[in-house]
């Protein structure tokens, strides 16, 4: 599944495409949420959750630098600049306050966008985030990602991730994969201030229960959730749930630091 209207962001040197569904001025306030992919994919396997929660709210989607549409960086990136970048393309796009969704490696992107930009990012969620203790070396995490893929996801889930890890290509992919394993996860967790969800998969053998808890237990203002029956990609296959448990999660903590 692909979204329309995708348009090419540039910003330290570095080229992405943006995708929104922005309600149009004087419809009233409307939430703002943005979607960060994970390692290897693109927008697609967010675009089913992306339009659920745009029934409601304004939903801004990348193709981060070098994958999807997005052609690639000559030289590795790492977390931080991937975060500033995204800053840069929201405040191109006027926005000045939302709640950032990342999955997978994209949990790493928004962590830093939490931490660059306090004042823009309202609250936090991290859906299915890496990388648990269990999976340290690129051998566990590959099994634990074929465990996924063969026993908790759909056929058509696999078809876009898949489709997607073609597309960036093995030497991207390992390109950013040292980026992503060695990122200190539950260290810069803890800086974080800002309302923060932790959100599962229940069958998800790549982001273990008790490290979602012990994430949310080290940020300060932080709660986990779980989608039950679903593996790592379950915006894909439980996209209901998942936008209701994150719809949910938002209003319940609305002034302390989500706004509408």
């Amino acid at each position: 599944m692909k979204l329309n209207g995708g348009r090419d962001i540039k910003s330290g040197g570095l080229t992405g495409r943006l995708y929104s569904s922005v309600a149009p001025a004087g419809d009233g306030p409307r939430r703002t949420y943005v979607l960060l992919h994970g390692i290897g994919v693109s927008h697609r396997y967010l675009a089913r959750l992306h339009h659920e929660l745009s029934l409601a709210a304004d939903v801004y989607s990348f193709d981060l630098p070098g994958f999807g549409d997005a052609p690639k960086p000559p030289r590795q990136v790492p977390v931080g600049e991937y975060a500033a970048f995204v800053r840069t393309a929201l405040a191109d796009a006027g926005v000045t306050s939302c709640v950032v969704i990342g999955h997978s490696m994209g949990t790493q992107h928004a962590v830093e966008l939490a931490l660059q930009e306090p004042g823009l990012v309202g609250g936090v969620v991290l859906m299915g985030p890496v990388v648990d203790p269990r999976h340290k070396s690129v051998a566990r995490q590959a099994l634990a990602l074929t465990r996924d893929a063969l026993f908790s996801e759909s056929l058509s889930a696999n078809a876009v991730v898949f489709s997607d890890y073609f597309r960036a290509g093995p030497r991207w992919y390992l390109t950013e994969l040292p980026v992503m394993m060695q990122y200190p996860m539950e260290a810069r967790i803890s800086g974080i201030g800002q309302p923060l969800l932790v959100l599962r998969g229940g069958k998800d053998p790549i982001a273990g229960r008790d490290w979602c808890h012990r994430l949310a237990a080290r940020a300060p203002h932080g709660s986990a959730a779980e989608i039950p029956g679903h593996g790592h990609v379950f915006q894909h296959t439980a996209t209901g749930p998942a936008a209701a448990a994150i719809s949910s999660w938002a209003r319940a903590v609305d002034g302390f630091g989500v706004t509408a």
